[in-house]
């Protein structure tokens, strides 16, 4: 009798410890599943961020390719104004459309290094554009190529903006992404670094583009 108690009570312990230990192991699991689903949708809204911040700098650069036609045509009614400075800034132009990326976030890092080359190209084609129209009162009283003026000044100082926050979002993504346990989070649903834009410290800050020669 007292064996078969014996046997009773180590079965009861036994099976107590299988619950137990099925128990621990649940826990985990759903803890796990609960870090690696917070995990995943913070990498999610940091993507989505960078989208955004991508998208915006994107607009930007495009409304300013669009506005450059209306400048040259307005520019080229100078009388003889200098012909290689507008072929500059058309040529500049030209490169940008070459350079362009793929839809949606860039993943090549030398694609995205040309393409931001490019357009540093084309800003600096416009300065030098508008430091050559100082010469020519007609165009500084010419209302048509003021308002051009005025919306190319706005939009490189919203690109500049844009870049900034592009680059931050950009480095909090790629930081979160190769954190631990992250980084498996990463690996496992695809979610790849995105390539950070190189600048010289100089030309990181945001400055306030001012295309204002001769105006008073």
């Amino acid at each position: 009798m007292m064996l078969a108690e014996g046997s009773i009570h180590e079965r009861g312990s036994a099976k107590l410890g299988c619950l137990i230990a099925a128990g621990v192991v649940l826990l985990m699991g759903l803890i796990l599943a609960v870090t690696f689903a917070g995990r995943y949708n913070s990498l999610v809204a940091l993507q989505e961020s960078t989208e955004a911040a991508w998208s915006e700098i994107d607009n930007q650069y495009k409304r300013r390719y669009d506005l450059i036609p209306q400048l040259v045509s307005t520019v080229k009614g100078a009388a003889d104004f200098e012909k290689s400075t507008l072929e500059s800034v058309t040529e500049a132009r030209a490169s940008v459309g070459r350079a362009q990326l793929p839809a949606g976030l860039p993943t090549d890092p030398a694609q995205l290094q040309s393409y931001i080359q490019a357009q540093q190209g084309l800003g600096a084609a416009l300065g030098r554009m508008f430091a050559v129209v100082e010469r020519y009162p007609e165009l500084k009283a010419n209302q048509n190529f003021l308002s051009l003026q005025d919306q190319l000044e706005g939009t490189e100082n919203r690109i500049a903006v844009a870049r900034r926050d592009y680059i931050e979002a950009v480095r909090r993504f790629n930081t979160t992404r190769r954190s631990f346990p992250t980084n498996l989070v990463a690996g496992m649903f695809g979610f790849e670094s995105v390539p950070q834009m190189q600048f010289d410290e100089a030309e990181r800050e945001t400055p306030q583009v001012e295309f204002d020669f001769g105006r008073r």
